[in-house]
């Protein structure tokens, strides 16, 4: 994990609350980097996360931008508790071999909502998605 300005208190507890994702764990979520604002996360492409036609599954990459949004946040919202309300997915080309890796950024962090804004790139820098997600403070 490659980060900047973030303390080493808050990479800790960054670190451990991924640690403590057991469904990132499951799908193969790594996090990659973690900035203020702004994180990125990699998933590989396996035969267990593709649909039929053998492309990677949308859910797989809905759950990866909607993971990398969740630590955008937790970089800007220390000790906050949020959930996604609302998360909107454009996807733009399929995804075969590689890895994916989805960066997300905060566009707003309200009183209640968060709006932040994800794009995903294959290993080449190519979009495959694209999304906007709001969360709210619980």
């Amino acid at each position: 994990m490659n980060a900047g300005k973030l303390t080493a208190a808050q990479l800790e507890r960054i670190q451990k609350a991924f640690d403590d994702l057991p469904f990132a764990r499951l799908i193969g979520i790594e996090l990659d980097q973690i900035n203020e604002g702004v994180a990125t996360l990699g998933l590989e492409v396996r035969n267990d996360l593709m649909q039929n036609h053998g492309v990677v599954h949308g859910g797989a990459i809905a759950s990866l931008i909607d993971t990398a949004a969740a630590f955008a946040i937790l970089s800007v919202l220390p000790g906050e508790r949020v959930t996604t309300v609302d998360l909107t997915i454009s996807y733009l080309r399929p995804l075969t071999t590689g890895r994916a890796r989805a960066t997300a950024r905060v566009v707003r962090a309200g009183r209640r909502l968060i709006t932040v804004s994800g794009e995903v790139l294959d290993d080449g820098g190519k979009p495959l998605a694209t999304a906007l997600t709001t969360y709210i403070k619980i």
